[in-house]
């Protein structure tokens, strides 16, 4: 009887938490925003020093604002430097807003908030837990990192704020990652986003604000910004995929393909397109590192390369197809970001900076050791064990 209870309370739980998550995501998710073609100018940043490097210089020269959506903003001394620099600039009468996941940005504590908004940064949570869709809530995380300063130039891509984004962190070791400065049509895009998510967080719409918003030359390069809320990421990665000819290339640092994406690159190798996928050999989130191998065999046994990166750990997310289009952003390959993170990447279509980024990935490619079937076969049965687990709770990975 007792175990029959048992059985009962576990299926009321399970039927509660698939409610949770369905109506949740109908209550609570923001619009998502496919924005038009434009043309932008373009710097791909593969080496945290460097990017934060050349987006303090730009905060420092800010004469009017800064506008700031990180998933995480750590509680070290990096961090720490960049939180003083954004009190810096509120002292000089500088705009400053910085919103943040509330799940990834977790370790900020509270009289640091405190201090900040004393000094006059506009700070704000992303996402808090709301009731009664807890369980959504708690799992749906903004994982967009964007920037805007000034409304001339602008950031979006992988690189939260953080020692280990450095390469600092002796566990993980040398960090890669893509993230790109923009410059040009592209950044008034970028700005409405970050705008629409601070409405989203605070209630304050500041979207038709003109002085956000200024003029901005066209720009090198084609591209186009898309945001998702786990609805149509999936859609956009498969429409890539499918317009491979000749080669598609894959880097995520989390690799769990829902069917669809997995049937699609099954059928890119049908048809003769050499898949590339790049993943990281060390794990900064240990179950998802295990849930990818219930799909590499697969991918294996079909002629896909598979590498994984063994110098640190690898964090970029890239799509390319051919020299036709290329998506570099937030969004990972995988169920999470497929259907619940707030995400937001940059498709770009002009073929000359589409090799630019390709030839960046095949550096990397070069460096890193080819995953072979015996390697995934011969994996020990803890590993195994914990791959069966992560392969069932993969949704929430």
């Amino acid at each position: 009887m007792s175990g029959m209870i048992v059985i009962l309370l576990f299926i009321i739980f399970i039927a509660w938490l698939a409610i949770d998550l369905g109506v949740g995501k109908k209550v609570f998710s923001q619009a998502e925003n496919t924005f038009p073609k434009r043309r932008a100018s373009l710097f791909l940043f593969a080496d945290g020093n460097v990017l934060y490097k050349d987006l303090f210089h730009e905060i420092e020269n800010a004469s009017s604002f800064i506008h700031l959506s990180f998933y995480i903003v750590q509680n070290d001394e990096i961090s720490q430097e960049f939180l003083d620099l954004l009190v810096q600039k509120a002292q000089q009468n500088v705009e400053v807003r910085l919103l943040v996941d509330r799940v990834g940005s977790y370790k900020i504590k509270k009289n640091k908030i405190a201090f900040l908004k004393k000094q006059g940064v506009h700070f704000a949570y992303s996402r808090t837990l709301r009731w009664p869709y807890l369980f959504y809530t708690l799992n749906a995380r903004n994982h967009r990192k964007m920037a805007v300063i000034d409304g001339k130039v602008g950031y979006i891509g992988g690189f939260n704020i953080g020692r280990e984004y450095l390469g600092l962190d002796a566990k993980l070791g040398v960090w890669k990652d893509y993230h790109l400065r923009m410059e040009g049509e592209g950044i008034q895009d970028l700005q409405m986003q970050l705008l629409s998510d601070w409405y989203a967080a605070t209630g304050l719409d500041l979207r038709k604000v003109e002085r956000y918003f200024p003029p901005t030359s066209e720009g090198d390069y084609v591209i186009q910004l898309k945001s998702t809320e786990g609805f149509s990421l999936e859609e956009s990665f498969l429409s890539i995929i499918n317009q491979a000819n000749r080669e598609l290339y894959i880097g995520t640092p989390y690799f769990i393909p829902s069917e669809p994406l997995m049937n699609a690159l099954l059928q890119a190798r049908t048809r003769g397109v050499k898949v590339h996928i790049l993943i990281p050999m060390r794990a900064d989130q240990p179950l998802v590192h295990h849930a990818a191998f219930a799909y590499l065999p697969t991918l294996l046994q079909a002629g896909c390369m598979i590498y994984q990166y063994y110098y640190g750990f690898y964090h970029a997310k890239v799509l390319i197809a051919d020299n036709v289009i290329c998506d570099v952003g937030t969004a990972n390959f995988d169920k999470r970001s497929l259907f619940l993170n707030a995400e937001i990447n940059c498709l770009i279509y002009d073929a000359t900076y589409i090799e630019e980024i390709k030839n960046s990935f095949k550096a990397c490619m070069g460096e890193c050791p080819i995953l072979s079937l015996e390697d995934v076969k011969n994996r020990k049965w803890s590993e195994k064990l914990k791959q069966g687990f992560a392969t069932f709770i993969s949704p929430l990975l």
